[in-house]
């Protein structure tokens, strides 16, 4: 149950199969409107290579058969000392081809939550199935580049680093990186051209939790 609209609605998080490509693409179309690009919503091709190659780290949310919800991810390995890449980069464009059975980290390729829903904490719900699918894999972190749709509107006056530095302090929120510090996500380093998106002037925050857990720490 999560809370919505002053009472609480059931909710069940699941991995997403080959029957639920259409609503998840239309998800991606709800959550993501222009400007952001459509050519960067998922499209059945890249959707068949998340439940083949990592089933696992296909994450939905459905209320009463409708899909509100979905986070992917796929394993890689990481050099912490070089942290800077594009989003193309480690996720194969949305494919997840880069993935790799053994890889040392969980990389979040994506997630998304139906405006509708936004005040029901469903992000969370899939950030901390993601943690637990970190602990049981034995991996030692969850990886992602924060989208920072907040920045757009301070541009002008702000540096990427000004802002970013101001959302850390709390001073402004941003709906994407605000939320993945309350989820324990921390900061990593400011990145260029992680994306194509112009709400973040391209510009993504690497954000990590590490796992506490991991055997051998």
């Amino acid at each position: 149950m999560v809370p919505y609209n002053g009472g609480f609605i059931p909710v069940v998080v699941r991995n997403y199969t080959r029957e639920d490509f259409a609503a998840m693409v239309a998800l991606q179309a709800e959550c993501f409107p222009p400007p952001f690009p459509e050519e960067l919503w998922w499209n059945e091709e890249q959707l068949e290579n998340h439940v083949s190659l990592f089933p696992k780290g296909a994450i939905c949310v459905e209320h009463n058969g409708r899909l509100i919800g979905s986070l992917t991810a796929l394993r890689v390995n990481v050099n912490p000392n070089e942290p800077e890449h594009t989003w193309e980069d480690v996720t194969d464009g949305g494919y997840i081809r880069t993935h790799i059975p053994g890889g040392d980290t969980l990389y979040i390729v994506d997630i998304c939550i139906s405006p509708e829903f936004r005040k029901a904490g469903l992000g969370k719900w899939m950030m901390q199935a993601i943690y637990q699918l970190a602990v049981k894999l034995d991996v030692e972190r969850v990886l992602g580049g924060g989208r920072m749709p907040g920045y757009g509107k301070v541009a002008g006056t702000m540096s990427p680093e000004q802002y970013v530095d101001a959302v850390i302090q709390g001073i402004l929120k941003d709906p994407v990186i605000t939320f993945l510090l309350r989820c324990g996500r921390m900061p990593v380093t400011l990145i260029e051209n992680y994306l194509e998106d112009e709400e973040s002037h391209n510009h993504a925050l690497l954000m990590e939790w590490k796992n506490p857990f991991k055997r051998g720490n």
